[in-house]
């Protein structure tokens, strides 16, 4: 039971201090007056004042409130190393038992776990939640048992009371971490990529190392090694292999003693593009269609396009002088001799035999695909004639024969039932609504080799595809696919197929028809298998640790099978299907939580200093706890200290009135008439 004097005014203090003013100016008045009752008069405007202040005697029923201290366990990766984990278990145990034994006093016991996306520690977010749900004035202290490597310590929340660092870290703690920097997500092929690598050592590193090894891989193939110096920064220049993405593995051998390993691998997932795509075309005469390739392939802005169209063939005699022709010579020899090579795609458009291109240049076309290179043949009527296409030394590479018939009737083109499996015209229903547009004219063709994605009149061979070699040829029997490009009948997804099949012959990564490769969302993975074939094997998923999974892939869409898989943990992963391979990197590339393994109480110094806390380190043995009053020093050799709190809980309250109304005007009557009667005798 405490009992207090409280005031509960009748009239704003402001009020009450004009009245006394008022009163005292009065007194004074009669003072100078030498009225003889001033002084009772002054005590009756005491009484009054003291009235209008409300005095109460209050009366309360307490109940004492446990003080509360928070006891933070960092559980988070680098927890993990060493005996990190043990020790915080067992530290937390034992200071969980000495604060319950002390009087009035309870624990919170607060699990801190890795922050998500990759965010590191977040202490101090828990320790603002914490707080958020117990009452302040309780709270005397907080322990933080962490290696104080804390990734938030911008949110620290105001404290009531010392917050204290216990870390675990040794004195003879070292490790050896590898940083990758400027690391870009896209790259040109053929140009060199320049990255930051620096191999550094922390803590009580051993002494005397100058080189140590690094490994190079790419996409999960043996690796390279080289000897890189230690504690320097280097700048490592790089090419990439192939277009699509290029997962590079680097990684320097884990040495004993050191603290973990999972700082000493990086893992770069870059992008290889093309800077630019040369493209020949090669027009056999003009006609509507030339000027639909021609647009097409000059709207990529990453195309350089070679146009020719041949206007005046030898055979021509029509008696101009050369002079007067604004017209340049075809650079037969150049173009197809000596700078084949630089060409990622020939077109020929209706093109057919004039003696312009001699055997030996079509002969080198032919070696071209088989070497790497891709030709495209748009067929009109020339190809079924005798100076047919056909007839020269690129017969063997072209997948379909002509008949020497060309159908002119009217008909719709049709994806076939394996054509709705190859990334060329997969899906082409959905990137155009409604019918197509029929074309008029098709050339008859029997297919050779190859696959026949789409067909025309009576299911004949319309889009015939295929691999010779190292390179690629395709063969559209129709000179009238501009036709959709006009909107006949409503046209179609002209843009749509020809931009496919330009980039198909060009091998880029995303238009392959057998691929096998995984989208990577946080530690979840979407692997895909792109194929031809109306079933697929399961994958086997090689993890980090060697341990192999396999998933049964399901068929999502004609030709696409996919599975999810949640990785165990962070690293590079092996996907395997049948003659197929992919790698792909799950998690960060320097995961946060390992960029600084060496435990250090820094990050937290301003947020201790400012609550008056301290750091130990747990390898000496749990400190001392003592009570300190808030304010002074909470942390000294050997001991920390909480701030007891004194809360309480009020059961009841019992107010009593000091100056009662009828006592007030009996006390306020009495003076004043007492006043009034000392100077009425007076006079």
């Amino acid at each position: 039971m405490t009992s207090t004097l409280v005031f509960d005014p009748l009239l704003p203090w402001a009020l009450i201090a004009a009245l006394a003013a008022t009163m005292l100016a009065g007194l004074a008045l009669a003072l100078w007056r030498g009225l003889s009752g001033w002084a009772l008069r002054g005590l009756a405007a005491l009484v009054i004042l003291a009235a209008l202040t409300g005095p109460v005697y209050q009366q309360e029923d307490r109940a004492p409130l446990s003080d509360i201290v928070l006891l933070l366990e960092d559980e988070s990766a680098s927890q993990g190393l060493s005996d990190r984990a043990a020790l915080t278990t067992q530290a937390a145990q034992d200071l969980e038992n000495r604060l319950t034994a002390r009087p009035n006093t309870e624990v919170r016991r607060i699990t801190v776990p890795d922050g998500q996306d990759n965010t590191g520690t977040q202490a101090m977010t828990a320790l603002a939640q914490a707080l958020a749900e117990e009452p302040q004035g309780r709270i005397a202290g907080a322990i933080l048992l962490s290696d104080g490597r804390v990734h938030d310590v911008e949110r620290a929340p105001d404290l009531p009371a010392p917050l204290h660092l216990l870390h675990t870290g040794r004195e003879g703690d070292w490790d050896r971490k590898l940083t990758i920097e400027n690391a870009p997500a896209f790259a040109i092929l053929g140009e060199e990529v320049t990255m930051t690598l620096t191999i550094s050592d922390e803590g009580a590193a051993p002494e005397g190392l100058e080189d140590v090894p690094l490994d190079i891989a790419i996409d999960g193939e043996e690796p390279q090694r080289f000897n890189v110096p230690l504690n320097r920064q280097i700048e490592l220049p790089l090419t990439l292999p192939h277009g699509g993405r290029n997962v590079l593995q680097f990684t320097t051998p884990m040495v004993e003693g050191e603290l973990t390993d999972r700082n000493n691998t990086a893992l770069v997932q870059i992008n290889g593009v093309r800077d630019r795509l040369s493209v020949l075309l090669v027009s056999g005469e003009p006609h509507p269609g030339g000027r639909t390739w021609r647009n097409l392939l000059k709207s990529d802005s990453s195309v350089d396009l070679v146009h020719f169209t041949i206007l005046r063939p030898p055979e021509k005699q029509d008696g101009v002088p050369v002079r007067e022709l604004s017209l340049i010579a075809f650079p037969t020899r150049e173009l197809f001799l000596e700078k084949i090579e630089d060409f990622d795609l020939i077109i020929f458009d209706r093109y057919k035999r004039r003696g312009i291109l001699p055997s030996l240049y079509l002969d080198n076309v032919r070696n071209y695909v088989e070497t790497g290179g891709a030709v495209l043949i748009a067929a009109g009527p020339d190809f079924a004639s005798a100076d047919s296409l056909y007839r020269t030394p690129i017969e063997s590479i072209v997948p379909a024969r002509p008949t020497a018939r060309v159908l002119e009737e009217r008909f719709r083109p049709e994806v076939t039932e394996l054509g709705q499996r190859h990334p060329v015209t997969a899906g082409l229903d959905g990137v155009f609504e409604g019918e197509w547009g029929r074309w008029m004219r098709q050339i008859e063709v029997e297919q050779t080799s190859g696959d026949v994605v789409m067909t025309g009149q009576g299911d004949r061979p319309l889009l015939v595809l295929d691999r010779v070699g190292e390179g690629r040829i395709a063969l559209l029997a129709s000179d009238h696919a501009w036709l959709w490009n006009r909107g006949f009948e409503g046209g179609g997804p002209q843009l749509e197929l020809l931009r496919r099949l330009a980039h198909w012959m060009m091998k880029e990564p995303e238009l392959e028809e057998e691929a096998l490769w995984a989208e990577a969302t946080g530690q979840q993975m979407r692997i895909i298998r792109r194929s031809l074939s109306e079933e697929v094997g399961p994958v086997t998923i090689i993890t980090p640790s060697g341990e192999e999974v396999e998933r049964r892939l399901e068929e999502v869409s004609p030709g696409r099978f996919e599975a999810l898989y949640d990785g165990p943990e962070i690293g590079l992963y092996r996907l395997e299907n049948d003659e197929h391979f992919a790698v792909i990197g799950l998690g960060p590339a320097a995961p946060v939580e390992f960029e600084e393994t060496i435990a250090s109480a820094a990050p937290l110094s301003d947020v201790l200093e400012a609550t008056n806390g301290g750091a130990k380190p747990l390898a000496g043995g749990l400190p001392r706890i003592r009570e300190v009053n808030p304010g002074r020093p909470a942390s000294g050799r050997g001991w920390i200290g909480i701030t007891p709190r004194g809360a309480y809980e009020t059961l009841s309250v019992t107010q009593t009135a000091l100056l009662p109304a009828w006592l007030v005007l009996l006390l306020a009557a009495g003076l004043i008439t007492g006043g009034w009667l000392r100077e009425g005798r007076r006079t």
